[in-house]
């Protein structure tokens, strides 16, 4: 069969074609038809195939091998006839958008810092690009900056395929190597690169480049971006976010950070002031204890994790028997913390405790913690047996 005819190569911003179907071949996933061209531009090189319709019939799916591209659709077309498509404009100018924006910022980090771009990725949410070496976020966005003076530029976006003699004269970058014709895609004095995609006319149809944010990733960075309708898209989010805070907080927006900043810091006082006042209550109600108690247990359905293990060791202080503090309630479960003085294996009785009513934990002879489901009574009567 012969190789499809790419008509998105030659204009990416065709929306409408007629074509033969060569073939309609029912597939686990529907039908696989064949055309003798296509605007539907495949998912390969990192990047999600175009959204449309057949026929009216939608398109799924859009793959490519060895030069035929295949159309994955839930109904047939019969072989033979002639048949109208239409690629969503909107995804697809927005994949040019970001993809544009892509070989800008690549070019930039592989012309300013030397590092090769070896991963690629443009999804529904965000694009991302994998660099093969690190730079901080101060430098980052000096390459943000020049990404957009490209852009307001309006530099012309060329594509071409050289021959492989004129191929050898052009410093193009490119992931791996290609059999067979190579497209080269070039936004003057900013990037030669070696791609199959689509691409807008002008570096201005870009509108906007934003590198939202980066990681290391596998010895490099991976960047994160978004470009266009979906950087202002982001933006919008983004401001309403901050206005939603601006009017909780009776704050400028300006000013958001430094309020949740000393937000947060009052909230930490208040919190060390709360545990303080618990143990407080705690230290309290050990001391209204009986002395003579030897096995001792208490409860409390406002004790944390740390306090807890304070209001623990606040007993084995007390008391020369076994030791357990249970914070919760009957219903939803305790967390405890189990032991005692020297002489008291903690480990061992609080295997025996789990065992008895069902709990779970581990620990030490000094201390023993773990969970336990049953009710305060069911506890209690188990240390008063010990």
């Amino acid at each position: 069969m012969t190789r499809t005819e790419r008509i998105f190569d030659e204009d990416s911003r065709a929306v409408d074609f007629t074509a033969a179907v060569l073939s309609c071949q029912e597939d686990k996933r529907g039908y696989k038809v064949i055309l003798d061209r296509t605007v539907f531009f495949p998912e390969e090189g990192g990047q999600t195939c175009d959204r449309g319709t057949i026929e009216g019939i939608p398109v799924d799916k859009v793959t490519e091998k060895d030069g035929i591209i295949c159309h994955y659709m839930k109904k047939p077309l019969q072989e033979g006839t002639r048949v109208r498509g239409n690629i969503d404009w909107a995804k697809r100018f927005s994949d040019m958008q970001q993809h544009s924006g892509e070989h800008i910022v690549s070019g930039l980090m592989h012309s300013t810092f030397g590092f090769d771009n070896v991963g690629f990725h443009l999804g529904s949410d965000y694009v991302t690009m994998d660099f093969n070496g690190e730079i901080d976020r101060e430098k980052l966005r000096m390459i943000e900056t020049r990404a957009n003076e490209a852009v307001a530029g309006n530099l012309p976006v060329n594509v071409s395929s050289p021959s492989r003699e004129e191929l050898k004269q052009i410093p193009y970058r490119s992931k791996k190597e290609i059999d067979g014709p190579v497209r080269i895609v070039e936004i003057p004095g900013y990037d030669i690169c070696a791609c199959c995609a689509p691409h807008v006319l002008r570096t201005g149809e870009i509108g906007l480049i934003k590198l939202t944010h980066m990681e290391r990733y596998k010895g490099g960075i991976r960047v994160y971006m978004l470009c266009g309708f979906r950087a202002l898209a982001d933006y919008n989010e983004k401001e309403k976010s901050v206005a939603d805070i601006s009017a909780l907080l009776s704050a400028r927006p300006a000013l958001v950070a430094q309020a949740v900043a000393k937000q947060k810091d009052e909230n930490t006082d208040l919190r060390l002031s709360v545990n303080l006042l618990k143990m407080d209550i705690i230290r309290m109600r050990i001391g209204q204890i009986p002395e003579t108690e030897k096995n001792v247990c208490l409860f409390d359905p406002h004790l944390d994790k740390t306090n807890n293990r304070h209001a623990w060791t606040a007993m084995t202080e007390r008391f020369d028997g076994l030791c357990g503090s249970f914070a919760g309630e009957d219903g939803r479960g305790y967390q405890f913390v189990l032991g005692g003085r020297e002489g008291i294996d903690a480990l061992a009785w609080g295997r025996k405790l789990c065992a008895d009513l069902g709990g779970k934990g581990g620990g030490s002879p000094e201390m023993f913690q773990g969970r336990i489901a049953s009710s305060e009574e069911e506890i209690r009567e188990w240390f008063a047996s010990v």
